[in-house]
């Protein structure tokens, strides 16, 4: 390939096309600049010939051959490569991390032989080190050596955020995400970060942040937005010091009195604000993250305590903390559950209802056509034939349909996410949320979680340990 001169890098670049942040680009393109030396520029879908130069250029990071300046600059000519290539390009130069720098096997079953066979301690202890550093692959010291860059570890989290698009066409991509997600977790530490309160005051390219990410009940207005900032509603955010004016995460909170059973009555912009020194509960109604590649790297659980812990020193009159909540994957579930001839549990006349209304012989289908009927919550004759099943079938889901992978995990995930924190179902609420997205995912139920301060602890324990769900009497009567 013939040699080019670094200035035929494109550095008029477009990040929402690389998918790499504005700063991180803008500060990786400076070092590029001020360095003194000249590399071939690879093409953004990197050709067969230009992937061996960009094989050679990684081994040469990882082998760490030369000067530091030498190293240094070989990292940056990387990265260059990297912000340039177009989503084909991309897949290759991360299949090359994924393939040519994973563990060698054979190295590795050499490893495993030596320990077997290690005849006294001071062996087995050599043995056992030189195993550990060969199931770490050489791909790693490389991916160190990114983080060094200006805004390093913000260009591997924006990397990883490529990846995770990727894995399910390329399954061997998931080894080099869970690389690269541990060493954005040191980086990126629940000590590190910052609670703020996001106010109407906040810069506003924060605030738009708030409108693009909110990723559970949509924010089409800045009129809604101003709602949710103002008296009786909050919003609050873990930052990180080198990302200030973009939150890692978000949660919208309303103090009100008693728990809310209805999230388009809490969200509403014309029903009048209460006093929020008069309120006795804090409801937490939508927790968003907003990195995709941070993806897997838990922030929620410490963003509710932290808050809980602030607005207790605000507001004495505040004693009862709870959520209220989507069950996201009620109807993909039931769905599943009807075509694999599940049980549903129907009393004799709900069966003859359902008949009725959806003229199908069989109930449980009929069921599921009723539901894609459009607004049948409008219709009280449908929607009160319809509500003890589909509550009862909810509450089976939720009590006690769990993951594959763990038996003791509810298959929910928020349902899951919040009684892994300590929490307790409280109440499951029929109609709670008509909103287009709440009736396709939940046919509009939705939870009250309660966090109870003195037995977050030994619900977190029982959960975890036994799959104990701590549920009130009312919650736990739906399943009757």
């Amino acid at each position: 390939m013939e040699s080019s001169d670094k200035k035929n890098f494109n550095l008029d670049i477009d990040p929402a096309i690389t998918g790499i942040s504005r700063r991180t680009i803008n500060n990786i393109i400076k070092v590029w600049q001020e360095s003194s030396n000249a590399f071939p520029v690879i093409s953004p879908d990197i050709s067969d010939e230009e992937k061996l130069i960009v094989i050679q250029l990684i081994d040469d990071c990882i082998k760490e051959e030369g000067g530091e300046i030498s190293r240094r600059t070989k990292v940056v000519h990387l990265a260059m490569i990297y912000i340039n290539l177009n989503k084909s390009g991309k897949e290759k130069f991360l299949k090359i991390l994924a393939h040519e720098f994973d563990v060698d096997i054979l190295s590795l079953d050499e490893k495993i032989h030596n320990l077997q066979a290690a005849k006294n301690d001071e062996e087995k202890i050599k043995s056992e080190l030189l195993l550990r550093d060969a199931l770490i692959p050489p791909r790693v010291l490389f991916l160190r050596q990114l983080i060094t860059l200006p805004n390093g570890f913000i260009f591997l989290k924006d990397m990883r955020c490529d990846l995770l698009t990727m894995i399910k066409s390329a399954p061997r991509l998931k080894k080099l995400s869970d690389d690269i997600k541990m060493l954005l977790v040191t980086y990126f530490d629940v000590n590190l970060l910052d609670l703020k309160e996001v106010t109407w005051e906040s810069p506003a390219s924060m605030l738009e942040k708030l409108m693009e990410y909110e990723a559970v009940h949509e924010i089409n207005s800045w009129k809604e937005l101003k709602h949710r900032l103002f008296t009786d509603h909050r919003v609050f955010a873990f930052f990180h010091n080198r990302m200030c004016n973009d939150p890692l995460i978000f949660v919208e909170v309303a103090l009100v009195k008693g728990m809310s059973d209805n999230i388009q009555k809490l969200i509403d912009v014309n029903v009048k604000p209460g006093n929020p020194y008069e309120a006795d509960t804090a409801i937490f109604y939508s927790i968003s993250s907003t990195q995709k590649g941070l993806e897997g790297i838990s922030f929620g659980n410490f963003l509710i305590k932290r808050v809980v812990k602030k607005l207790t020193a605000q507001f004495e009159n505040i004693k009862t903390f709870a959520t209220l909540s989507p069950v996201p994957m009620f109807r993909n579930w039931l769905g599943n559950y009807i075509k694999n001839n599940g049980n549903c549990f129907f009393k004799s006349d709900e069966e003859k209802n359902i008949i009725k209304i959806s003229k199908n012989k069989n109930a449980s289908e009929g069921l599921l056509e009723i539901l894609n009927f459009e607004n049948w919550y409008d219709d009280s004759n449908i929607a009160d034939k319809i509500k003890f099943p589909l509550m009862r079938l909810c509450a089976h889901y939720l009590f006690n349909v769990k993951r594959n992978d763990d038996p003791n995990r509810a298959l929910d995930p928020v349902a899951n996410f919040h009684l892994s924190n300590g929490a307790k179902i409280e109440h499951i609420h029929w109609l709670a949320d008509i909103s287009k997205r709440g009736m396709k995912q939940s046919a509009g139920i939705m939870l009250n979680y309660h966090y109870r301060l003195d037995k977050i602890a030994i619900n977190h324990e029982n959960y975890m340990t036994k799959g104990n769900l701590h549920a009130s009497s009312a919650a736990k009567a739906w399943l009757s």
